[in-house]
């Protein structure tokens, strides 16, 4: 076996050690898209239980959905969204 000089090996090493930092570089932005995700999906939920109780108190009769939809003519601009309240369309 060839004798390996002090600088072929630190070439070595230095060109292993750019491979780890761009493995863990590509592990630790995995790890924040996956965090990112997960936070995504936690609002999501979040939101669609808020509505849920809410649309249930509406028919409960212990919320005005006279107030929500005064609420969501203020918020609302697609067509499509004011349409799910039944809004005019720009009032």
């Amino acid at each position: 076996m060839p004798k390996v000089s002090e600088r072929e090996r630190i070439q070595a090493l230095e060109a292993k050690l750019k491979q780890l930092k761009t493995l863990q570089a590509r592990r630790e932005a995995r790890a924040r898209t996956t965090a990112a995700k997960k936070s995504r999906g936690e609002e999501l939920r979040r939101k669609i239980l808020a509505g849920a109780v809410l649309l249930s108190k509406i028919e409960a009769g212990e919320f005005e959905e006279a107030t929500l939809k005064q609420w969501m003519a203020v918020a609302l601009t697609r067509r499509e969204d004011r349409e799910l309240f039944g809004l005019a369309e720009g009032t």
